[in-house]
């Protein structure tokens, strides 16, 4: 039965990669591609890897289509006619996927107790990171604590994103009487079921920021949540009122801070005597140092996440609103 549903998931994964390469339409490739990302997750979750899963339902089916959208807002939603041949573009393709068939088959079969990924590391982290970490969740244990150094660097990447588009972009800050049409001030029974959702949605927010030791969650995800939340405010209530709540300077400050919360853990480590990122030298029992130090540095992670996601959509959306106006 498992076997049935991955093909039925895979299949409806092709025909919806399939279908966006013919569309002209970018409103309807956006939304493909959100349904791509969910029906990704499905396939995450049907192989028990449920915090990708997780990851991919709120950022590749949440976050990324609302800044897709945004993006469309700016550029037009009709794809523009090529005047060029497509003949070295398919070919391009043809060669690449060719290549990447051929070198898939070297590798070992799918799920074979004797592959390389389950004789070294994966039975040292199942084995070890009990008694070393000490989390139920395993997958916590190996991204924040045993690859903390690469975390770290995600964690940069991020905010390096951010950098880029306040570079490009900016925010154009507009008072409210300059700004009219912001906002769905018309849709009285949409603002009130926000304003009753998003108190709940920050809450699971929280509730994923300091449940990811225990079961699926983390500052990736608790970070793209809550800015989901924030950007439901600011399209139904407008931006204005949104640079009311939290103004984009904020999050400008809010963004380095919480990589420097990461990075002060591994320097706070070093000072004890230990390697940096070394939870263990936190407290006198390690163990309760690795908890300490993966609270923190989540905590980091979830707030540059939660920063720069929603600076990046307060970037697209004062630029949408000020080519509006014009």
């Amino acid at each position: 039965m498992a076997v049935l549903i991955d093909l039925v998931l895979l299949a409806m994964l092709a025909i919806t990669a399939l279908r966006v390469i013919f569309l002209k339409d970018l409103f309807a490739v956006v939304m493909l591609f959100g349904i791509y990302s969910f029906l990704s997750a499905l396939i995450f979750v049907s192989l028990d890897a449920v915090d990708v899963a997780f990851t991919e339902a709120s950022v590749g089916a949440g976050i990324s289509t609302v800044l897709m959208l945004g993006t469309l807002a700016l550029t037009g939603r009709t794809e523009k006619e090529n005047k060029h041949s497509s003949l070295l573009p398919f070919l391009v393709v043809v060669v690449t996927g060719a290549a990447l068939v051929y070198g898939t088959l070297d590798m070992p079969p799918f799920g074979h107790p004797d592959n390389p990924v389950h004789e070294h590391v994966a039975p040292r982290y199942i084995e070890q990171s009990p008694k070393e970490v000490g989390l139920p969740n395993m997958v916590t244990s190996v991204l924040a604590s045993y690859r903390g150094f690469d975390t770290l660097g995600e964690t940069v990447v991020v905010f390096a994103a951010a950098i880029g588009v306040m570079s490009l972009l900016g925010i154009r800050r507009r008072s409210e009487d300059e700004t009219p049409e912001s906002g769905l001030k018309e849709h009285q029974v949409l603002r009130v079921v926000a304003k009753l959702l998003i108190p709940f949605v920050v809450l699971f927010a929280l509730y994923v920021q300091f449940h990811g030791d225990f079961g699926p969650g983390g500052g990736f995800q608790a970070g793209v949540i809550a800015a989901a939340a924030f950007i439901l405010y600011a399209l139904v209530y407008g931006l204005p009122l949104a640079f009311q709540v939290i103004g984009p300077k904020f999050l400008q400050l809010l963004a380095p801070f919480g990589v420097l919360l990461y990075a002060s853990v591994g320097l706070y480590s070093m000072f004890k005597g230990g390697l940096f990122l070394d939870y263990n030298t936190l407290a006198s029992d390690p163990v309760a140092g690795q908890h300490y130090g993966i609270i923190i540095i989540e905590l980091g992670v979830g707030i540059t996440v939660f920063a720069v996601m929603l600076s990046i959509f307060y970037a697209f959306a004062s630029q949408a609103e000020r080519s509006n106006v014009q």
